[in-house]
Formats: C-alpha cells, sequence, structure tokens
C-alpha cells in the first residue's frame, strides 16, 4: 500500500487524538452521575446497532456477485431496499410515535437480524424479502432510537444542554470508530479466516440480537401520541399539519433531505471518482480514513455544541457551503488536471486532490449528524416526532432510487454538480431557518413582555379598586360615627 496513504490515516488520527485530548473546561459539561449512566447505556445500544449496519455495507454487493447476479439485478435489489424504507418507513415511525419507542427498536434489531439470514440464500426473491426487511430496519435505526432518546431524555428532567453531547458521542462512536472497527472486522471474517462473504451478516446478526437482550431490561417505554383514538391516517394529518403550519419544521426536513441525499449519492460514487481508469486503490484503508474523518467532525461538533455561541444554525450554513465547494471539486479538477490515461497505476494527482476534498466532506458529515439531531430535538413536536423523521426520508429516497436507476447514464461529473447545488441549497435554507428561528424567538419574548404589561395592568387596577372599596368602608364608618369626610381619591 501506498505511503500516501498510511500518511493520510496516520495524520488524520493525530488530529482527531488532539482536538479530543486539548478539550477544555469550556468544551465540556459537568453531568450527573445519574445521566452519565443513561448516556453509557443508549451508547452500548446505538453502537451495537449501528455495528449491525456497518458490518453488512463492505460485502453486500460482493455477496450478490458471488451468488452470480449481475449489476442490473443488484441495483434493483438496492433500489428495493430504499424503496421499502420510503414506502413502509413512514408507517413504521408513526407506529412508533403510539406503539412506542422502545418496541421499535426491538423491531428494529428483530427485522434487521431477519434481513441478516436471507443472505444465506441465493433464491433472488428471499434476498428481495432480505433487502425489504433492510429498508424498514434503515427507516427504524434513524428515527426510532433518537426518538426514545429525546423522550426519556426529557421524561427523566436532564439538562436539555446535555442531549447534544449524547448526540456527539454516538456520532463520534457509531458513525466513527465502529464503523472502522466494523469494516476491519469484516475484512478478517472473509479475508483473513475464509469464513466467505455471508460472514458479516452472522456477525452482524449476533450483534443485534444482544443490542435486543440489552434494551429489553434497560429501557422503559415512551410514547409521541398514545391516544386510542387516533389511528394511522390521523397520525400522519398531525404529522403533516405539523411539518405545514410550522416554517421552521418545513425548512429542517428540506436541509435534511437535501443533504442526506448528497451523501447517500456521495456513496455510490466516491469510486468510480478516484479511480476512474481502474486505478489500484485500497478501498477498505480509504473507507476507514473516512470515518476517521467523520469523527473528528463529531469531535468539532461536540465543541460547538458545548458552548453557547454560535448557534448551531450559524454554523452549520459554513458546513454546508464547505461540504459544497468539496463535491464540485471532480469537476474542477476535471477541467484543471489532465486525466491520466494509464490504466490499473496508483491513484493520480488529481484522485489526491478529491481523496483530501472527500475527507472535508466526510468531516462535514460528522459534524452535520449531532447538529442536525440537535435542531430536531428544537423544532419537532413530541406527540409525532418518529412520523416527521421519516416523512423527511421521503424524498431523500425517492432522489437515492432515481440516482440508482440512472446511475450508469448520468456522467459521474454532472451527478456531483447535481449534489454540490443541492448543498448549496441547503445552506441557503439553512440561513432563513436561523432568520425564522431568531424572529419567532423575538415575537416570543415580545409577546411574554406584553402579557407582563397587561398582568401588571391588571394587577394596578385590582389595587386600586381595593384602595377604593377600602376608602369607601371608611368613609361610611365615619358617617354613621357623625362625622363626615370628604372622600378624595
Amino acid at each position: 500500500m501506498e505511503l500516501f496513504y498510511y500518511l493520510a490515516f496516520g495524520g488524520l488520527s493525530v488530529v482527531v487524538a488532539t482536538v479530543e485530548l486539548s478539550k477544555t473546561n469550556k468544551d465540556r459539561v459537568a453531568i450527573s452521575s445519574a445521566f452519565n449512566s443513561f448516556k453509557n447505556n443508549y451508547l452500548v445500544v446505538y453502537s451495537l446497532a449501528m455495528a449491525g449496519d456497518w458490518l453488512q455495507g463492505p460485502y453486500v454487493y460482493y455477496l450478490y456477485s458471488q451468488y452470480g447476479f449481475d449489476k442490473g439485478d443488484i441495483g434493483r435489489l438496492f433500489i428495493a431496499g430504499f424503496g421499502s424504507s420510503m414506502l413502509f418507513g413512514t408507517i413504521v415511525g408513526s407506529l412508533a410515535d403510539k406503539q412506542g419507542r422502545k418496541r421499535a427498536c426491538m423491531t428494529y434489531c428483530i427485522a434487521y437480524f431477519l434481513s441478516c439470514i436471507t443472505k444465506h440464500s441465493p433464491e433472488y426473491k428471499v434476498l428481495m424479502l432480505g433487502r425489504v426487511l433492510g429498508g424498514i430496519a434503515t427507516s427504524l435505526l434513524f428515527s426510532a432510537f433518537e426518538s426514545w432518546l429525546v423522550a426519556e431524555h426529557f421524561k427523566r428532567g436532564f439538562d436539555p444542554q446535555w442531549l447534544s453531547l449524547t448526540f456527539s458521542k454516538a456520532i463520534f462512536l457509531g458513525n466513527g470508530l465502529v464503523a472502522i472497527i466494523s469494516g476491519l472486522f469484516a475484512n478478517v471474517l472473509v479475508d483473513n479466516l475464509g469464513l466467505g462473504p455471508v460472514a458479516p451478516f452472522d456477525a452482524a446478526a449476533i450483534l443485534l440480537a444482544i443490542a435486543m437482550v440489552i434494551i429489553l431490561p434497560s429501557w422503559s417505554e415512551n410514547y409521541g401520541d398514545p391516544s386510542e383514538s387516533k389511528d394511522l391516517i390521523a397520525q400522519f394529518k398531525v404529522a403533516a399539519v405539523a411539518i405545514a403550519s410550522d416554517e421552521k419544521i418545513a425548512l429542517l426536513g428540506a436541509i435534511q433531505s437535501l443533504f442526506e441525499g448528497s451523501m447517500y449519492t456521495f456513496v455510490f460514487l466516491w469510486t468510480p471518482a478516484l479511480s476512474p481508469n481502474d486505478e489500484d486503490i485500497p478501498h477498505g484503508f480509504i473507507f476507514a480514513t473516512f470515518m476517521l474523518s467523520s469523527m473528528l467532525g463529531s469531535s468539532i461538533a461536540s465543541r460547538l455544541l458545548a458552548r453557547p455561541t454560535p448557534k448551531v444554525e450559524s454554523y452549520m450554513q459554513i458546513v454546508f457551503a464547505i461540504s459544497s465547494f468539496t463535491l464540485i471539486l471532480p469537476t474542477i479538477t476535471s477541467f484543471l488536471i489532465a486525466p491520466s490515461t494509464e490504466k490499473g497505476r496508483s491513484i493520480s494527482f488529481g484522485g489526491c486532490i478529491l481523496f483530501f476534498g472527500f475527507c472535508v466532506f466526510e468531516a462535514s458529515v460528522g459534524i452535520f449528524w449531532p447538529s442536525i439531531m440537535k435542531m430536531r430535538s428544537q423544532y419537532i413536536p413530541e406527540e409525532a416526532r418518529s412520523t416527521i423523521m421519516n416523512f423527511f426520508r421521503i424524498p431523500l429516497n425517492i432522489f437515492v432510487c432515481i440516482v440508482l436507476y440512472n446511475v450508469s447514464a448520468l456522467p459521474i461529473n454532472v451527478m456531483f454538480g447535481m449534489c454540490s447545488i443541492f448543498l448549496l441549497m441547503a445552506a441557503i435554507l439553512q440561513r432563513r431557518l436561523m432568520v425564522v428561528a431568531e424572529m419567532h424567538k423575538s415575537s416570543a419574548t415580545s409577546s411574554k413582555w406584553v402579557i407582563s404589561l397587561k398582568l401588571i395592568d391588571l394587577g394596578c387596577i385590582r389595587i386600586a379598586n381595593e384602595l377604593l372599596a377600602e376608602a369607601q368602608d371608611w368613609s361610611s364608618l365615619k358617617e354613621r360615627d357623625g362625622e363626615t369626610a370628604p372622600l378624595n381619591i
């Protein structure tokens, strides 16, 4: 392996360690022992749940190809997964709000466990069923766990600021460290131990079962709106009305869809972008470097979220603008740097530039996750949290399905350009969200002042009436005693 990759990974490792170890008291939040225990329990479960997802990623495509399916068949399997998440995700999200978030998290473990078991069959229909189950599980992973955490956090009376700490740690571990370890462990199972491409799925199933065993006794149940009077359609209406009536929620949903749509598209594009002429690149090592970059982003986010300024609505504008620039780099380098024509060589100079740009993008992803979680906890109403979060994923899944269906028809630079534009739009909408949030806050403050003044006025009137009544009583008493006293009020 080229020294270039070792230097990049080693350099990033040093930066991540430095950022983590150099945190001052301003970057840390004083917490209670009860919250620390609660946080650690959630982080263990979330890390196991994410490991169950990450272990499958590196070998899904390879497993399907080993069963003899061509690119078109495999593409349809992937589309089935995203389509399932789009069609059924909203339903299971709504059921999570109504039937309980703990049950939804356990359902995630069961659905993904069954999806892993289907990988033992070479039958296309069985594998398709597995992708459908996987799509449902993915929707629950990215909605039910967060919904349970937010509701349980406030139910136990913890400081709202501490929620950001859990978010940033969950991303640092679940989307960073766990992803790296899962990728390396999957590689050991398949290549070093020779257990075959289905082994990572068996390992994932075991971890999912462990997560469910921990959830069952240690998590309490919480709900969005458990009232029997609301059926599934009524729950959808509540979510739709909340999105339509509150501009902040609508903006947040649009921002999330634009960023995540670009992020999932990037997953399909980074390999051909770095090796357009079949350059020999270490995919697993590059993936690990990207995840290390994401860890750096989540570490930076934990610092930002621990401080009162800058506000999350403010700094995310910069994050989206930077990420937009990184995904336009393939188009820029194609014009400024002559492409290599030699097949099978090592990564080109243009590829090195893109590699560093993509690391910056992954760092932006690491900042994005805890920050969007923080904003969702502020703006999304509790009674329909899971339902609304899955509503946000509908345009995302539509976009990814369209890209997958046309991945061979659109030039790679066009797709990167589309993603860059989407991210720029996200930055603009984030600016609007900040303005609307500040207007709402100012309006709420003004309303409080008006109410306070009205209460003062009412209080003054009440006191004046009491004084007048007392004066009249005193005058009446004097008249009965044969004295007259003028009443001057």
